[in-house]
This record gives C-alpha cells, structure tokens and sequence, in this order.
C-alpha cells in the first residue's frame, strides 16, 4: 500500500471553503424566513437556472428521477407505451417508465461517446412498431458522463415518429452544443442535483426545463399532489416533489462559482486526454460541443486488465469508479422486460470502463499523481 495521502474522488469539503460566505448567509436567510419548502430561494433558483441555459421554465422538483417521472406523467405515459432508452446508463431512467406502466425499450451507445446510437434508434422503433405489442410513445436521450447526446439526430427520430422527447440531463447540468446550452433541445429537460453531479446540492434536488407554458404549469401542478389555483383544489393525481428551500440556497451559492468549476474540469480533462490518450482508451468528444466533464471515463482492454488496473490505483492512493458494471438489460430488475435485442457495445463498455477523479479541487499535483498511477499501472 502506499504511504501517499489518498487523493478524493469527489472533494465536497474544499468546495464548500470556497463559497463558505455566501453559502452561511444564504442558509440563514431560510433559518429566518421559515419557508423550507418552495420558498423565496426556489423562486429565484428556478430563474437563475433557466437564464445559465437559455430556457424558457424551470420548474425545480425534488430529485432528477422526480423530474423524468413528473415529464412523463404529464405526457400520459403508462401501460402499453414503449419509452426508448439508452442501455448505458443509470437506473432511473429505466425504472420511472416502469413505475409508470410503460415498458423500456433498450438502445445501444456509441463505443467512444457512451452516447445513445441515432442508428439503432430507429431500428429498435422500427422493431417495436413491427412487434406491434407497444405503441411508441417516447424517447430519453440521457447525456452521459457530461456530454450531450446527438440532439438534432434524435430531434428528427422524434418528429418523423411522432415521439415525445425527453432530455435526461441529470449528469450535464453545464454542457452545450453546438454553441447552445443543453436545457432546450427537447420536449423536456430533467436534471439532477444530487451531491455527485457537477452542480450538486446537500442532498436531492432536481429540475425540468421547457419551452412549453402550458407543460410547466403542468409541471408546477404535478411537484405539488396535482393541485390547482389553490392548495386544496385537486386538478390530477400527482406527486409531493416540491424542492426545499434549504437545496436551493445551496444551489444559489454553488452557482456562483459554476462556470469557473466547469472551466476546471475541462482543464483537466484536457490533461488526462494528453497524458493518458496514448496508454488506454479515452472518451472521444461528441463534435462542437463543450462536456460538464461529470465523470471521466477511461477503457481497459479487458475486464481482467480493468481489475488489474484498479487495484493498482487503489493500493496507490487513487480512487476509481465503474460506472456501469452491468448494463441495465441485464439487471435482474428489467430482464423480464427487454425482447433479447443484442446489445454489444453496452455490454462491452461495462467490461471495461473505469472512471478516474474528476473534479474543480483536483490540484495539478492530483491530476499528475492519477496519471502517473494510471501509465504505471498499464505499462
């Protein structure tokens, strides 16, 4: 094992001296006021988040897997509908069509992006529509890791199908494309603020984004048990995914500093693009866009030379993440639900990926530390 001091994965403690002034003022603002949910913060949260990327609404709610399952609900999504989604990724984005009635419908990734396959899209539409078991009814492009999804390709699978499109931008808070914020380029945006992701809170939080009125006054209606113009008139059955006052002053505080912190990131992932691109597999840049950088993911050859590979960080002092070990079509929970289509490059991804840190605190002593580790390991 090494003596060395072990580097965070994620350093919260450091971000936090940074905005300490304006964060304990913010909190003791809501300590005085009183209103820890849905008040005067959320308000001013759902305007500054919709300004940073461009949208028309925000509609803050309680977590990201609230906000994709409020998008969907309002849509009418239930049983008999297919919902297209990404094999590669985080289970929420399976589990709330399920919960909902509908069925999943898994779509392979592009082998260097991670991002959902415009091709296989539409041949998986095409396949469900044949089946002639599910009516399609939506797709979700998830923008993995931090970079976006091919919005234009998937916009036009949407229109030509008649398809719902929703953006699960839970892990890419920050990202653009093609010169434009990732917040408006479908139906509907979900995002998360979960502590992890590269705008986080101190604990769930989560957004929609729209560019439709009437979808966000839904929206509202829905975060809040469905009601209406008051509290006890009862319009629809909904949901209690109201965000507290609390998260969105964190969130007020954290978003001073944002866009330097995405600056960050990408410097560093420049590094490690330079210092590793040669030794392993690194993520190719989706084209004319710019990544939150949320996760940085590497490819080993193999699962075993992954394993390999990890230990020997670990024993160094470097931590590491597999994000995903098992690709949700093979997850016990959602099994039943796929119709065997095969899936190469998701399972192979999950053979092999490895996530090394990433974050704004990261010193250059850090990030020359991990790549050092990582050549060493893998020569």
């Amino acid at each position: 094992m090494s003596d060395k001091k072990p580097i965070p994965f994620l350093d919260l403690k450091a971000q936090q001296v940074r905005i300490a002034t304006d964060l304990r003022r913010r909190l003791d603002t809501v300590l005085e006021h009183c209103q820890f949910v849905l008040g005067p913060e959320v308000r001013e949260l759902e305007a500054e988040l919709a300004k940073f990327c461009g949208a028309k609404h925000c509609v803050s709610v309680s977590s990201g897997t609230d906000a994709l399952q409020i998008a969907m609900m309002a849509e009418d999504i239930g049983r008999g509908d297919a919902v297209f989604l990404p094999a590669f990724t985080y289970t929420a984005t399976a589990e709330v069509p399920l919960l909902l009635g509908a069925t999943p419908v898994f779509v392979d990734v592009d082998p260097r992006t991670f991002q959902i396959d415009p091709a296989h899209l539409r041949q998986r539409i095409a396949e469900v529509r044949a089946a002639g078991k599910l009516k399609p009814r939506a797709i979700i492009g998830v923008d993995l890791f931090g970079q976006p999804a091919d919005w234009p390709a998937l916009a036009e699978i949407a229109r030509s199908d008649e398809l719902f499109l929703l953006d699960d931008l839970a892990q890419s808070f920050g990202a653009s494309l093609h010169g434009k914020m990732l917040g408006s380029q479908a139906d509907a945006t979900a995002t998360s603020f979960f502590p992890s992701k590269p705008l986080g809170a101190y604990g769930d939080g989560g957004a929609l984004f729209t560019e439709s009125e009437d979808r966000a006054e839904l929206y509202r209606s829905l975060r809040t048990h469905g009601e209406g113009k008051t509290r006890y008139e009862v319009l629809r059955t909904g949901m209690n995914g109201r965000l507290d006052s609390i998260q969105a002053a964190v969130l007020l505080a954290k978003l001073t500093v944002f866009p330097e912190e995405l600056l960050a990131r990408e410097r560093i992932a420049r590094v490690y693009d330079q210092r590793l691109g040669n030794a392993v597999t690194t993520p190719r840049r989706v084209p004319d866009s710019a990544s939150a950088w949320a996760i940085y993911a590497i490819l080993l050859p193999d699962e075993a030379g992954r394993d390999r590979v990890q230990a020997a960080l670990r024993a160094d002092g470097v931590p590491t993440a597999i994000y995903y070990p098992r690709p949700l079509h093979r997850q016990p929970a959602y099994s039943a639900q796929h119709d065997d289509s095969a899936l190469p490059v998701s399972e192979d991804l999950a053979g092999r990926i490895l996530a090394l840190p990433i974050h704004p605190d990261l010193t250059e002593d850090d990030v020359d530390r991990i790549c050092g580790a990582v050549l060493a390991a893998v020569s």
